[in-house]
């Protein structure tokens, strides 16, 4: 699994497919400035993403290449999807009791290519399939030997799945419940349950301590449910399976099929139904079908939209959500493998590894191609424009975001720039620009914050506006990019 893994990160790093995704340039930028601020710290970790990444992350991002690169996000991003096939293997193997019916699983999780690319890039989704692998690894071993140290094993899984994504937080009740059933010795499943819980609630703390709101992940400004709101406010079209359950699975599953591949979905689900007569397979399969569950449950709630190319509005938007699912299809699989004739075994395996390649669409690498089109182009121009014109200790104020991408690429250190997240030197400066804005440059996308904020300043000048016109393939109703407006002081 090394050698495929740095094989795939490799391709992508040589065709610079290593920060194409937006949310992997903000998850390496938050890592860098929760050490590379004016105000560095645990504030600077944010309220929305979970901190588990970004701290994997951040003993890497303190050297400039790997940070200006991205490889500091994608080295963890590769040990864990290590992990995460190990964990599968063993798994598989623990609760079928057949090694070539794990090397079926593992073939279909590590030879998906939609996998191997997010594994390539600074992204969650291989750090959560590691915790989530560990959590079900554990408790078969749990089930098995009543083990303490399994018992604890799972409580440290499910803190790392709940301090990554917050499918990990929805796993939580289930697992207790799970050990409440099975354990001989009952303080086994408080054991777990108390610490697993420590992971939301510190969480929770986080965010009341530094933001004075512990469910701002939630309904902050950040948050997923108060971006849906602007764009509502702005007249976009509502989220198909808002609310709608059945268009939400519906979703969903063209995701799963995507990411996946059809031949793969298919096989699978003759898997799990044999599966589901069998009574040690059930919890694996249980517990692997909560992710996917989550996210239906999300969709409804309007939470996390997922577009497809092939459904309205014939997009690409979190389809890589659609990956949550393949640890559980990788089990249906390996289970159809067990009641393969030995004598076609080696038949059986190839042809899985096949329709495990072959099967899916490309669709991730194509949503954060498509999607970044434009990001990709104004960022380059800016960051050309300020490297050969900045100075050091010059100050550049700035709204945190896809903006940060400037300053990786024009290797300029964060603290130089005055952001929303350095509140106590941010908000007079925005508020009151004429008297407490000092910065000797501005960076802005029109409209934003600092856009604002520079009409009141009648000593900054224009000096570059970046405009990237007909961005995209016209796919997504693409217009032209909004503007990247560069400012200098005058006096």
């Amino acid at each position: 699994m090394a050698g495929i893994s740095v094989s795939a990160a490799g391709y992508c790093f040589a065709n610079r497919y290593t920060l194409y995704y937006g949310d992997a340039e903000a998850h390496l930028n938050i890592a860098r400035r929760s050490i590379d601020s004016r105000t560095p710290g645990p504030e600077q970790l944010g309220t929305a993403w979970l901190p588990l990444p970004h701290l994997l992350m951040t003993p890497l991002v303190v050297n400039d290449n790997l940070w200006r690169s991205g490889i500091a996000g994608v080295i963890p991003s590769m040990i864990c999807f290590v992990l995460a096939g190990l964990f599968l293997f063993a798994s598989v193997e623990r609760a079928t009791n057949s090694r070539k019916s794990a090397v079926a699983a593992l073939l279909v999780f590590a030879l998906n290519p939609n996998l191997l690319y997010l594994q390539s890039i600074p992204m969650t989704e291989t750090i959560f399939a590691a915790a989530l692998l560990a959590l079900l690894w554990s408790t078969l071993w749990f089930r098995d030997t009543q083990s303490r140290k399994a018992a604890m094993a799972a409580a440290a899984a499910a803190i790392a799945a709940s301090l990554t994504r917050y499918e990990g937080w929805f796993l939580i009740p289930f697992v207790a419940f799970y050990f409440l059933t099975t354990a001989r010795k009952k303080w086994h499943a408080f054991a777990f349950a108390t610490l697993a819980a420590l992971a939301p609630v510190s969480w929770l703390a986080h965010n009341q301590y530094y933001w004075s709101d512990a469910l701002a992940f939630y309904h902050g400004p950040y948050s997923a449910l108060a971006i849906y709101q602007r764009q509502l406010a702005q007249g976009m079209a509502r989220y198909p399976g808002d609310h709608h359950w059945l268009t939400a699975a519906h979703y969903y599953g063209a995701a799963v099929r995507d990411v996946a591949g059809w031949p793969v979905v298919v096989i699978a689900a003759g898997g799990l139904v044999m599966g589901l007569t069998r009574r040690p397979l059930r919890w694996p399969l249980f517990l692997l079908a909560l992710p996917p569950l989550f996210y239906v449950i999300s969709m409804h709630g309007s939470g996390t939209p997922i577009y497809v190319p092939e459904l309205w509005p014939f997009s690409w938007y979190n389809t890589r959500y659609g990956l949550a699912a393949l640890p559980l299809l990788g089990f249906g699989v390996a289970i159809i493998i067990t009641a393969v004739p030995e004598r076609w075994m080696k038949f059986a395996l190839v042809a899985t590894a096949m329709v495990a390649v072959f099967g899916p669409q490309q669709i991730c690498w194509k949503e954060s191609q498509v999607n970044s089109v434009a990001r990709r182009a104004w960022t380059k121009e800016a960051a050309d424009y300020l490297r050969e014109r900045y100075l050091p200790n010059s100050g550049i104020i700035y709204y945190f975001g896809d903006l940060t991408g400037v300053f990786r690429e024009a290797g300029i250190p964060l603290r130089e720039g005055l952001h929303q997240d350095n509140r106590l030197t941010w908000d007079p400066a925005i508020l009151r620009p004429d008297l407490f804005l000092h910065e000797e440059w501005a960076l802005a996308i029109a409209g934003d914050p600092v856009s604002i904020a520079l009409r009141q300043a009648s000593r900054y000048r224009l000096v570059r506006r970046v405009i990237v016109k007909d961005a995209g393939d016209g796919r997504n109703g693409d217009h032209d990019a909004p503007a990247v407006e560069i400012y200098q002081r005058i006096e």
